[in-house]
């Protein structure tokens, strides 16, 4: 995929402070109120400005005695130092919200219980020697090892690949750019699809969306449609939907339900030409700017480059890794692993 943007050492800085603050006074009143009831849900997103959060610093400072404020903030400076980022350091702190940083605000987002939720066990994990993830059910292996590329990997030996354990992989088709609007085929899409289907790997296709109108996302559709029409095509066709970090990419500005009429519109338009539509997102376009609930029949493929299994939602493949190796590809790749067949 399109790189995606980490949270940056400076803004962990700038935050880092108040947010200790803010944590010390959500730690008091769960502290206060755990033996009592359960945390109560807020009725919608809760998102804190830096004003917001020093205001909360001045209560913090007023009604917080020492003992409990020196005992909080010793807990939360070890999990610091053991490396956790201030967001994972909040986010136990928040059983029944997901906590997300989007554009340098953190945002609490109540977990809705009405949505389909994954039945993934963490225990059921396994992580092999070589830095790759298994999954198993009772006992039994049940995930299947995939890759996705484009022209960022160059030339690949499609034949090593397959002998390295890949079973499937999902190749970009192509993209629109997001600032020229222009529609353009991956480079090596059919090179890469070609040389993964002789080797005997299932695959699938993914299309970088930049569209702003209904127009536009037909067009893409169709793009896609045409491109891979002359082959077997087993595993879905996937709309990828992000936003863009560090630049003004068009579709950043669309509300969300725009966003996800045109998800719904693209989905729809694969699924018409008979194959299986899936949707790739990460954890900010699923909580933030996607309505999940429109978008409950469609399959999901979820981006996370992190092991404690946070997020709680249905999803089918799971991409650990923008930084895998594989034989037969130079560099880095993107590792997945799906969580059953996701062929035909």
């Amino acid at each position: 995929m399109r790189k995606r943007g980490k949270a940056h050492f400076w803004v962990i800085m700038e935050f880092a402070i108040a947010l200790v603050m803010l944590t010390v006074l959500v730690g008091i009143l769960l502290v206060r109120r755990a033996e009592k009831q359960k945390a109560v849900e807020a009725s919608a997103p809760v998102m804190y400005s830096q004003e917001e959060v020093d205001a909360l610093l001045v209560r913090v400072k007023e009604e917080t005695t020492d003992e409990i404020k020196q005992e909080l903030l010793g807990e939360i400076s070890k999990q610091l130092a053991d490396g956790q980022t201030v967001v994972e350091t909040l986010r136990p702190l928040y059983p029944n919200q997901l906590v997300v940083v989007s554009n340098g605000r953190f945002h609490f987002v109540p977990i809705r219980d009405d949505l389909k939720h994954n039945s993934y066990q963490k225990d059921e994990f396994t992580l092999l020697e070589n830095g790759e993830w298994q999954y198993q059910n009772d006992g039994q292996i049940q995930s299947h090892k995939g890759v996705d590329v484009s022209k960022f990997q160059g030339r690949i030996d499609w034949t090593q690949v397959a002998g390295d354990g890949v079973e499937f992989a999902i190749i970009r088709v192509g993209l629109r750019g997001y600032g020229s609007g222009k529609l353009v085929e991956d480079e090596f899409f059919e090179q890469n699809i070609e040389g993964a289907l002789r080797a005997g790997i299932k695959v699938g296709v993914y299309f970088y969306s930049q569209a702003i109108t209904e127009e536009e996302l037909l067009e893409e559709a169709n793009f896609v449609l045409e491109k891979i029409a002359p082959y077997q095509i087993e595993c879905p066709v996937v709309y990828d939907v992000e936003r863009v970090v560090g630049a003004d990419g068009r579709m950043n500005a669309l509300s969300v339900e725009e966003r996800t009429n045109l998800t719904l519109l693209f989905c729809r338009k694969i699924a018409e030409a008979g194959y299986r539509p899936m949707i790739y997102h990460n954890m900010e376009m699923s909580v933030l700017m996607l309505d999940l609930e429109q978008l409950e029949d469609y399959g999901k493929w979820f981006a996370y480059y992190n092991s404690d299994f946070y997020y709680p939602y249905a999803y089918d493949i799971w991409q650990y890794s923008e930084k895998g190796k594989v034989n037969g590809i130079d560099g880095d790749v993107d590792l997945n692993i799906s969580f059953g067949p996701i062929w035909n």
